[in-house]
């Protein structure tokens, strides 16, 4: 034998030596069966329509189906703590968002999770604002108007909110405090008994994922008042953000990404994460969530990571600040 092909041998036996003793997703036979999506909301909702938007494809990339897992309760807790507390084996994913992630955090004093010590970032997939509508009959015009009558009738206008500590209702809370005004308010079971008493002009005000209000809005049901994004809304040009009335310096867009149990093996993330930056770059997808009324993301695994750890930091102290309890 020759020095060269001493030299190849030698070669060959240490990259499968390497390869051996760290073994691929694939050497694993990773995934040999379906996968589930904990989405902690009940179907029909934004964590639910994000959920379902990346499933299906997300499967045909990995070549197993990925089933939608939906386990409501007590908010988001119920499916979020069952996720944190599923095996670390990359077949139990979790739909994440600022409501169970930040939120939470800054709701429960003694919260079953850890938001950034028990979940691995996967990739996130879209962002949601928030739109401030009132009764379509409500006397003030313009979010001034409704700080300038709040202020002077402390506790007369009424806000509803899908439930104590909800997105709804801390967003809602901070705008009031920051504006140093006092408004009444009206929690219920979810977004849609809100929106029945909204129309029915039985509360005044009610903030929502604005592609949840876009219907009533362009239906003509309710008034929208401002935005909380950093921009206009393409489909509502017209409505204002926080920041541009003046009124509060306060911004939020709701971001949503599947999660991972922390120590879940290094080479099923790689995995995971490569399949699922390959569905949320496709045109296909990206159109789905802008037509919803959302800001499609691509952002790498450091920027998801520090978009995750500010958002937890800064919204679960907000609402410690606020002294908001959850139902």
């Amino acid at each position: 034998m020759n020095q060269n092909q001493s030299s190849r041998r030698a070669a060959l036996a240490a990259t499968i030596a390497l390869a051996i003793g760290r073994p691929t997703s694939a050497q694993t036979g990773y995934p040999d069966r379906p996968l589930h999506v904990i989405v902690p909301q009940p179907p029909g909702g934004g964590f639910d329509f994000v959920t379902r938007a990346l499933s299906e494809r997300l499967g045909t990339q990995l070549g197993q189906n990925v089933v939608v897992d939906n386990r409501p309760g007590s908010g988001t807790l119920v499916g979020t703590e069952l996720a944190a507390k599923a095996a670390p084996d990359g077949y139990t994913l979790l739909t994440g968002s600022i409501s169970n992630l930040a939120l939470n955090m800054g709701l429960y004093r003694n919260l079953p999770y850890d938001s950034l010590r028990d979940f691995e970032p996967l990739g996130l997939a879209v962002a949601y604002r928030y739109t401030l509508m009132a009764r379509k009959d409500l006397a003030q015009g313009s979010l001034k108007e409704v700080i300038d009558y709040a202020r002077a009738n402390p506790g007369r206008l009424t806000y509803a909110s899908a439930g104590n500590g909800s997105g709804q209702h801390i967003l809602a809370a901070a705008l009031w405090q920051q504006a140093g005004v006092q408004l009444t308010h009206v929690p219920y079971r979810g977004a849609q008994p809100a929106y029945q008493d909204l129309l029915g002009g039985r509360v005044d005000l009610f903030f929502d994922l604005s592609s949840t209000a876009r219907a009533q809005i362009d239906a003509g049901n309710v008034r929208p008042i401002a935005v909380s994004g950093g921009a206009r809304l393409a489909n509502h040009p017209d409505v204002p953000t926080i920041i541009e009335t003046g009124v509060a310096r306060l911004e939020l867009e709701s971001w949503f990404g599947l999660f991972a149990p922390a120590r879940t093996p290094a080479a099923i993330l790689e995995r995971l994460r490569g399949e699922l930056a390959r569905v949320i770059a496709s045109v296909e997808v990206a159109d789905t969530f802008r037509k919803a009324g959302g800001t499609p993301l691509n952002l790498s695994m450091d920027a998801t990571r520090e978009l995750v750890r500010r958002d937890v930091e800064r919204w679960s102290r907000l609402v410690r600040q606020l002294d908001i309890k959850p139902e």
